[in-house]
């Protein structure tokens, strides 16, 4: 199978890896060319545009940072993948866009006898990196009984949520609970801090109970350290909140916690703490209680 990548940062260059090692051909696409290099060594084919990357693919991956990337590598009459892609192909998209957008997308494409999947994931660079992605899509059957192939070599939970649009609703509520979720994580090691326990042993003992989550597994440690190495940026999360605060505008639903953490991301953001991972929220938390820098 001809799978062409498209967008190689953080998420896409793992999962390009990995269908490389799934035994796809793979031809890789991306914005700055240098980031096509690595996967160049391990075996995939350079392209110069989207357009170029989708000829002769049976399957286009896209994976981009917004809404107006996704629509312009898409359907840019140009140098899109709708100029290259051929009637049959199909396009699996996992970036995290408005469900609207991926409607808007998909009608475009299936004018033109394209196929579309809207298949954002979750589980961070370390997902990405060990093909353990929870994917969710929006697809006809056909389509998702076509992409699940390809998806099943980048993640160990596909769901097919819906019709189009659906997968990227479901993005917008893991988006919003892993939101509350980061906060709260940041607020009790802080507790534990200020109150004199060692949040690294409260952490262990709670961590397998009701208070259980990837969150707690997997950023805590940052937390506690004061070091918030990349795993998924502030910014990108930010951008994920407001489609979903967006979504839920429409739908006359106030969301007052994830309404909250898009102020706190806000003002990381203005600091300069943009493109660090999503746990530098706690350092909101430590600044409030003052908690001093520097490990727990």
């Amino acid at each position: 199978m001809k799978v062409a990548v498209i967008g190689l940062g953080t998420m896409g260059a793992p999962m390009a890896a990995n269908l490389l090692k799934g035994g796809c051909q793979v031809v890789v696409h991306n914005r700055t060319r240098t980031r096509e290099e690595a996967l160049a060594l391990q075996g995939a084919t350079r392209a110069a545009s989207p357009r170029e990357a989708a000829s002769g693919a049976d399957v286009v991956l896209t994976c981009v940072s917004d809404t107006p990337d996704a629509d312009q590598v898409t359907l840019d009459p140009q140098t899109g993948v709708i100029a290259g892609a051929a009637a049959g192909a199909l396009v699996i998209d996992c970036s995290s866009i408005a469900p609207a957008a991926a409607r808007k997308i998909a009608a475009a494409l299936v004018a033109k006898r394209i196929g579309y999947v809207d298949a954002p994931v979750s589980g961070g660079s370390e997902g990405a990196q060990k093909a353990t992605l929870a994917i969710m899509c929006g697809a006809t059957e056909e389509d998702f009984a076509r992409a699940k192939p390809v998806l099943e070599k980048l993640g160990k939970s596909i769901v097919h949520v819906g019709p189009v649009g659906c997968g990227q609703i479901a993005k917008a509520v893991n988006q919003v609970v892993i939101a509350g979720t980061y906060q709260a994580v940041a607020e009790g090691l802080c507790l534990a801090k200020k109150a004199g326990a060692d949040p690294a042993r409260v952490v262990a003992a709670i961590e397998n109970g009701a208070a259980a989550s990837w969150v707690m597994a997997n950023r805590s440690k940052n937390m506690r350290e004061d070091r918030y190495p990349l795993g998924f940026r502030v910014r990108l999360h930010r951008k994920d909140l407001a489609i979903a605060l967006e979504t839920a505008r429409a739908v006359q639903l106030p969301l007052p916690v994830a309404s909250y953490v898009a102020a706190v991301e806000d003002g990381l953001i203005a600091n300069g703490h943009g493109d660090e991972d999503m746990s530098a929220m706690a350092r909101t938390v430590r600044r409030g209680g003052n908690v001093p820098d520097g490990p727990m």
